[in-house]
């Protein structure tokens, strides 16, 4: 059986993207590895295995083009309302609370927030199949 160890996005901004990671998720570099031409950051958090990794393209900058193929990260959290209200106050201007239902039933309370490239991640109240 496959485990999936990461995921990859492209950032421009090594310090503004660390500290965006580390005061929205808790995310701490596990790893950082210097190359010629690009830095690879892996990040992490005592609560997974799963790592975020960044990767710098040194001399690269112009934003990225995310296009239409990317679709966003997840997290999930114990208190979705104080985690939005943590990302207010902290000037990251998350997207409003929404309660998606499916005939009458909450499958998932969620909001988004985009990181300092672009990117969109998804909040989610910790419960059912998003543990």
């Amino acid at each position: 059986m496959a485990k999936a160890i990461h995921s990859m996005i492209r950032v421009l901004n090594e310090p503004q993207s660390v500290a965006f990671y580390r005061a929205a998720f808790g995310l701490e570099v596990a790893e950082r590895i210097d190359f010629d031409d690009f830095t690879l950051i892996y990040l992490s958090n005592t609560e997974a295995t799963f790592e975020l990794e960044l990767t710098v393209n040194k001399g690269t900058t112009a934003p990225y083009d995310l296009g239409n193929g990317y679709g966003h990260l997840a997290f999930s959290v114990e208190d979705l309302e104080a985690e939005h209200a943590r990302f207010e106050a902290a000037g990251f201007a998350p997207r409003k609370v929404v309660d998606f239902k499916s005939n009458g039933k909450t499958l998932a309370r969620f909001f988004f927030v985009q990181d300092p490239d672009g990117y969109q991640i998804e909040v989610l109240q910790r419960a059912g199949r998003y543990q």
